[in-house]
This record gives structure tokens, sequence and C-alpha cells, in this order.
């Protein structure tokens, strides 16, 4: 008897779920089939993130076809086979751009790191690097309208590297990320050349309530910033200024001029274990 209730309950269980099914009948791309498209791409691009470094001029083409076919694919259940075709050319033509951008990204990384010991190694290595390489993909594809899957290659990013970029920021040219582990950059970022993020920095809005959608939430920063890690900067209206520096963990919401430099003040004290412990040595 109990099988059978057990049975009746999960047949009305599937039902339910059958139903919810076919209100959200839209097929969305596999986060895997995401991640493969990445990975391939990337592996077009550069050489370190390829299983055929040596492969020729006419393999790469080829290779280009099957990509151009893999992005139809993910974009089509959005807006039809019809309509994807212009967005997958578009894409194609940005790609010279997206390559020339990372090139100078991973340039900036190896430059501003001192464990760097070559482009190579912060290619197919580097966390910051990968995220960054995901996100201009991504972008490039929020520019054209794609809906949901830029935010599914910013999470196989977010996923991989602990590095989360809304596909929406604005990045510019020379970006670097220094270990990144923590690093959060919201929709509406604006971020100049030559900047430079460490681990645990974010770039938030003021306000996450849902009226604030379509709005600048997030900061502006300015040419060759320097943040360093755990800083927040927070706000659509907050602009650090070309040439800042920010220091470790700032909570900013406000902006500052250029070529500032931004820095809290701290006291600790250091004391002998013989000295004994006092009350305060054990409030948190």
């Amino acid at each position: 008897m109990s099988n059978s209730i057990d049975h009746d309950r999960e047949h009305v269980f599937a039902e339910a779920l059958a139903g919810d099914r076919g209100a959200h009948a839209r097929i969305f791309p596999l986060k895997r089939d995401v991640a493969a498209f990445a990975d391939g791409l990337l592996g077009i691009l550069f050489a370190q993130l390829s299983d055929d470094a040596a492969a020729t001029a006419d393999d790469l083409a080829a290779r280009l076809v099957l990509v151009r076919r893999d992005l139809g694919a993910l974009v089509a259940p959005f807006s039809g086979d019809e309509a994807a075709r212009p967005v997958v050319a578009a894409f194609a033509d940005a790609l010279p751009d997206i390559h020339a951008r990372l090139v100078l990204d991973a340039e900036a990384i190896c430059a501003g790191d001192p464990a760097a010991e070559s482009i190579d190694e912060v290619v197919a290595a580097y966390p910051g690097f990968l995220a960054i390489a995901i996100h201009r993909i991504a972008h490039a594809l929020h520019d054209l309208g794609v809906p949901v899957l830029p935010r599914l290659l910013a999470e196989v990013a977010h996923t991989r590297t602990g590095i989360d970029i809304h596909p929406g920021a604005t990045i510019g040219r020379s970006f670097c990320i220094d270990h990144g582990t923590g690093i959060v950059v919201g929709e509406t970022a604006v971020i100049g050349d030559d900047v430079k993020l460490y681990q645990g920095v974010t770039l938030g809005a003021l306000s996450v309530a849902k009226s604030a959608a379509g709005t600048k939430r997030h900061p502006t920063i300015g040419d060759r910033v320097v943040i360093y890690a755990g800083a927040t900067v927070l706000g659509g209206e907050t602009i650090v200024g070309a040439d800042t520096v920010v220091g470790g963990n700032v909570f900013l919401t406000s902006s500052v001029p250029a070529g500032s430099i931004v820095y809290q003040t701290s006291q600790f004290r250091v004391r002998r274990v013989h000295d004994g412990f006092e009350d305060a040595d054990f409030v948190i």
C-alpha cells in the first residue's frame, strides 16, 4: 500500500514539474556547452590554451568556422536561426579586436606581477587572464544584445577563478588582475585603461533595490588606477580619478580627484604574551 501511495505522490510531483517546464519551454544552453565554446575559442586565439599549438592557418580557419556554428547553436534558442546569423557574423568581425585587447591584458599582467616569468605563463596559468578573456568575449555578445548567454559565460569564469565580472561592465585596455580571487565588478562599472585590481576588490552598487535596474549603479574607475586588496568602491556616481591609488580595505562611496592616495588608518598594539591578557583582547 505504501509503495502505491509513494508512486502516486511522485506522479503528481512529476506532473507539476512537467507543467512548469511547459511554462518555460525555451531551451537554455547548458553551462557545459557554453564552457566548451569558450575553451574552443580561447584555444584558437592562444596557442598556450590549445591542444594543438602547431595548428596551421588553414587549421585555425576551419576551427573558426566551427566556432561560428557553435555560437549560432547557443544564440538560436533566444532569437531563432535567422536572427542568430547576423549576431554570429558581427561577433566574428569583433574577434581580431578581442584578441588584440587580450594580448595587451596579458602583457599588462606580466609587466605588473614580479612573479610572472613570461606572457606564456600568464596566458596558460593565470586566473586573472582567464577571467578577463572570458569577460571580453561575454561583453562583445552583451553589446550585440544576446540575452543570458553572456551571463552564462561570466559564470564559467566565476566558477573557475572566483572572479565575478558582469558581462555588462566596460573595461578599457591593458587591464591587470593580480591574484584575483573574490573580485566583483558590477554590471554598470566603467574601468579605464591600464587599471590594476588586487584580490577581494568590489566595484559594487550602493543599493540592490530592483527599482535601480537600468541605472548607473556601479563606479567609474579612471585610467592608471590601482586598487589594492579588499577595497570596496560603491555607487554609480562614484568616480575614482585617474592615477589614483586606493589602499587595501578602503570603503569608498564618494568620488576622489585624479592623483589621489586613498587609505585608511588603523591602530594595533604588540605585547609580549607573558604580560598577560586584557578583556579587550577577546572582543569580537
